[in-house]
């Protein structure tokens, strides 16, 4: 038996939006000097940001010379039967001091990740290493899908 012909579409903002509400693994990419990498996360989506937390290492380094990251999240039922949304922005580190500002951003970044896990940034945070806590603005936005169907 042949295998069928893909077709492939653009999502559309709408569902490209959902595609990243329904998920809460992607891999961030980044940039520094002549290098670029990418490494698996997890992440809520909410009101046009992408809301996470990390450790210490490479990605922060990176960040803070060139702020300008891109996000992937994939839905994979199949070789030719999937969807996948890249968001392209700035990733902003959220400080617990700092201004009213700073204060509000970071409150508003624990409530998101305690949506993905409930027990962060308590006594009984599975991941205590993962301290620091980010956004991502989505500044741009692409779906694509593929189906057989």
């Amino acid at each position: 038996m042949a295998t069928p012909r893909p077709h492939f579409r653009e999502l559309t903002r709408e569902e490209s939006l959902a595609l990243l509400a329904r998920n809460q693994v992607g891999r961030l990419a980044f940039a520094h000097r002549d290098r670029i990498d990418i490494e698996p996360l997890h992440y809520t989506y909410a009101d046009g940001w992408l809301y996470g937390r990390t450790t210490p290492g490479a990605k922060l380094e990176a960040i803070a010379h060139h702020r300008w990251v891109a996000f992937e999240v994939d839905e994979i039922e199949a070789r030719f039967d999937w969807r996948s949304v890249v968001v392209k922005g700035a990733i902003y580190l959220l400080r617990a001091d700092g201004s009213d500002a700073e204060r509000a951003q970071y409150a508003e970044g624990v409530t998101r990740v305690r949506a993905v896990v409930p027990e962060a940034f308590t006594p009984d945070d599975p991941l205590p290493e993962r301290a620091i806590l980010f956004r991502i603005h989505i500044d741009d936005l692409t779906g694509r899908a593929a189906t057989t169907r």
